[in-house]
């Protein structure tokens, strides 16, 4: 089995679940709150987040995408995001085991048709300095990503 293959969920590999549907299900939760979301939204500090939302208040909201144990187990990076939003989740299938999931994030349960929020994240307002910077950012690339469409 090639590299690539191995990492698509598949009947050969079921420990690995559809992160592109994911995605799509966690951008449906977001938007059932009036959020609106980017995909793949790159931060000033140079990380991506999976899903940046920004809701009616301005308030951030990023979710991260975890297709599987083993790749939330490579990830140590998701402290670093907690700076750069209000809320922050992981979303995840079904069957991903839950309790690897840290309590101090939010819970998303997700398909690629919808999901549910089952732990509502802790609020950790931005600094006001910070939330012009990133809301900035955001329109900037849903202008930039709008014109390529």
């Amino acid at each position: 089995m090639s590299t690539e293959s191995a990492s698509i969920a598949s009947l050969t590999n079921p420990a690995i679940d559809d992160a592109q549907g994911l995605m799509r299900g966690a951008a449906r939760v977001l938007a059932s709150f009036g959020l609106v979301a980017i995909p793949e939204f790159s931060l000033p500090c140079g990380r991506r987040a999976d899903l940046m939302g920004l809701g009616p208040k301005g308030e951030f909201v990023i979710v991260e995408i975890k297709s599987g144990a083993a790749d939330f187990r490579a990830d140590g990076k998701w402290p670093e995001y907690f700076e750069w939003c209000d809320r922050y989740f992981f979303a995840v299938s079904e069957r991903f085991p839950r309790q690897l999931i840290p309590e101090e994030t939010g819970l998303i349960i997700a398909d690629g048709f919808g999901g549910a929020i089952v732990r509502e994240s802790p609020v950790r307002p931005l600094a006001p300095a910070r939330r012009k910077s990133v809301m900035l950012r955001f329109a900037r690339t849903a202008a930039e990503r709008a014109m390529r469409v």
